[in-house]
């Protein structure tokens, strides 16, 4: 019997796509409370949309894998990847914290931040919904 070779699948991250399901859910809850009961929780849920998303990132990159590497190989293209997935959710983790309206910190790097995490997102699931299967 003759195994045919099974061709390297890319896979969605199961990590990533929960994350993103919990963005979707964050949005339309705000949607909800805005338009049903007139609370506006937008700043609230900006700052919940960018910690899920930087702990998604930061767990997509694996730091565990991405230090034990690192130390033995030093810097090859995966691990680089890694690091920079891992430099932009913590990133976009600190940016979260920083922007709840308790902490309030106002700084236009966070803005920043906040359009680019929005370009990668945007991106990732454009990638995971079309050219991924």
């Amino acid at each position: 019997m003759i195994k045919k070779k099974e061709k390297n699948k890319k896979e969605t991250s199961k990590v990533f796509v929960a994350v993103l399901a919990i963005v979707s859910i964050l949005g339309f809850a705000g949607i909800i409370s805005q338009s049903w009961f007139g609370f506006e929780l937008i700043f609230y849920i900006e700052s919940l949309i960018l910690l899920a998303l930087g702990i998604g990132f930061i767990v997509e990159a694996e730091p565990k894998i991405l230090f034990k590497k690192s130390k033995q190989q030093g810097l090859d293209k995966r691990n680089f990847s890694r690091l920079t997935t891992f430099i932009i959710g913590s990133l976009a983790t600190i940016a979260g914290i920083l922007s709840f309206p308790y902490v309030n910190v106002q700084h236009f790097i966070f803005l920043a931040i906040k359009g680019v995490i929005s370009i990668i997102a945007i991106i990732f699931i454009a990638v995971q919904t079309w050219v991924v299967k």
